[in-house]
């Protein structure tokens, strides 16, 4: 399961970073320190996004 976990986060990370940077970008947040914030805590909240889709497709 951990290297169908690796294969999925490499997805998931990207895409959660990518759209809470637009979104800060939305927002009209433009400074380099709001983008990393954003980036950091959108590959942190992929874990578990990654780790529950990797134990679904391990199930069936």
């Amino acid at each position: 399961m951990t290297r169908l976990f690796g294969i999925i986060y490499a997805l998931v990370g990207p895409t959660v970073a990518g759209v809470l940077i637009v979104v800060a970008l939305t927002m009209n947040m433009y400074d380099m320190k709001t983008m990393i914030y954003a980036a950091v805590i959108g590959f942190v909240a992929a874990l578990p996004v990654a780790w529950i889709v990797a134990g679904k497709i391990n199930e069936a």
